[in-house]
């Protein structure tokens, strides 16, 4: 009998990819080891159960375990932690209630995740300080709001946690501070689409503290401010949004290899450098279709199709995992922004291109139709190859237009191509010229 297919974490990666396997070789057995109580749920929709858009905790809940356990027949164990992969002898070690024991596997899928970092700040350990990750996290932090009603609140990270978490909270009737060490907010998404998130954060109330390093938290019981140079800056909540690290601890202690990103190396089909042990989601490196070369970028799609290629290979059916563009798309108040591919000019330049840029303000809709308006769109390409390498979108409506440029960098296509495409048009939706096309005539115009 074939040993089962055992995976390690319970969220996106790991229960797309015991659902597949499940419905591929429904005889084989598929165990899921879970350390928290949480699984399949949409940590990105955390920001939004703050800010009250979302009712209750448990609608985050895509799939409930007692379905996965009952309807999808997959042996779902909540509660239970791997402490330690042997990969020579195919077992893991399994803590639960205090007690351990090993489990046997025929194949591994490793989806620890990533955690929050925390930075070593003076007073981090202060009552009302909070980093956003977890499910339990987002409860604390939507209970603390509605006990203590804070007036002041410090965001340190102007990423996405940091921003989204600025309108939730503001949403909440607190006023808002974002702390960000860098020239910009939105780092990934290139400065002309940061410039105009900026501005309008500012126009909500929002104070942005740019190229301002955080020294720390003070105040007796609980947080009372943030400290930076030369300055204290009042604050009765503290989100820590600075990014996010690889759990990879487990796998760097059985010997699986840690690629230069800092997460788990996989090949094309998730991988890693054992045999019928694999990787995927927030722990592991995808390849970057740009470039070529592996990368690390977090994102909920990337880990949901990542797990489901590699439940289909363990039954039998070899499928590539995907690479990455880094699409992302975020909400910031009455804007939304959204990037794909390589927009910085310096990462381009190691990649081996040339890039050239343009960036353009045009219309969402024709200047008769009601409801038009402007939508700025920064357009980056190679200078010797024409391939379009990346895009920026900011505005009130039709940012979701990036995936557009999206499917044109994964799939090589030149600016001209891209120019070319035969996009849908209507007045109500779009003008003649998409605000894509137009873009690209221009930057086509640049490269001429």
């Amino acid at each position: 009998m074939t040993d089962p297919f055992v995976i390690v974490g319970g969220d996106a990666a790991g229960m797309s990819a015991a659902s597949k396997a499940k419905r591929e070789a429904p005889d084989r057995d598929v165990l899921v080891f879970e350390k928290g109580e949480w699984v399949s749920y949409a940590g990105c929709g955390m920001p939004y159960y703050i800010k009250g858009d979302v009712e209750n905790l448990e609608d985050l809940v895509s799939v409930t375990p007692e379905e996965f356990r009952e309807q999808r027949d997959v042996d779902l164990r909540t509660g239970h932690e791997v402490v330690a992969i042997d990969p020579e002898a195919k077992t893991v070690t399994v803590e639960a209630d205090g007690e351990h024991f090993e489990q046997s596997y025929g194949d591994l899928l490793i989806g620890t995740g990533a955690r929050a970092i925390v930075p070593p700040f003076d007073g981090i350990d202060l009552e009302g300080v909070f980093t956003l990750r977890s499910m339990d996290q987002a409860d604390a932090i939507e209970e603390y709001v509605s006990d203590h009603e804070p007036a002041t609140a410090a965001i340190v990270g102007g990423g996405y946690v940091g921003v989204e978490m600025a309108e939730a909270l503001d949403e909440r009737g607190v006023d808002v501070s974002i702390f960000e060490m860098l020239p910009q907010t939105l780092q990934p998404f290139g400065k002309e689409t940061a410039q105009v998130v900026e501005e309008h954060l500012r126009e909500q109330g929002v104070d942005l503290h740019l190229e301002t390093a955080v020294e720390g938290f003070a105040g007796s019981d609980h947080v009372e401010s943030v400290e930076v140079e030369d300055d204290s800056v009042s604050a009765d909540l503290v989100i820590v949004g600075v990014g996010v690290a690889p759990n990879v601890e487990l796998a760097e202690e059985a010997g699986i290899e840690i690629g230069e990103t800092g997460a788990i190396a996989t090949d094309e089909y998730g991988r890693t450098n054992y045999e019928n042990v694999y990787a995927a989601g927030d722990c592991a490196e995808a390849e970057n279709v740009v470039t070529g070369e592996p990368d690390h970028v977090p994102l909920a799609l990337t880990a949901n199709r990542a797990g489901r290629a590699i439940g289909s290979t363990v039954s039998g059916e070899p499928t590539e995992t995907g690479g990455t563009a880094g699409t992302a798309i975020v909400k910031a108040f009455e804007l939304g922004a959204a990037r794909t591919g390589v927009l910085d000019d310096e990462r381009a330049r190691e990649a081996g291109f040339d890039p050239v840029s343009v960036t353009i303000d045009t219309e969402t809709r024709p200047h008769y139709y009601p409801g038009a308006t402007e939508l700025t769109v920064t357009l980056v390409a190679d200078r010797e190859s024409n391939r379009v390498l990346g895009a920026g979108l900011v505005g009130p409506e039709g940012t979701k237009r990036i995936d557009t440029v999206a499917t044109a960098v994964t799939s090589g296509l030149t600016v001209t191509e891209l120019q070319n495409l035969d996009l849908a048009y209507a007045p109500p939706f779009s003008p003649v010229w998409d605000p894509i096309l137009t873009a690209a005539k221009v930057l086509s115009g640049r490269l001429e």
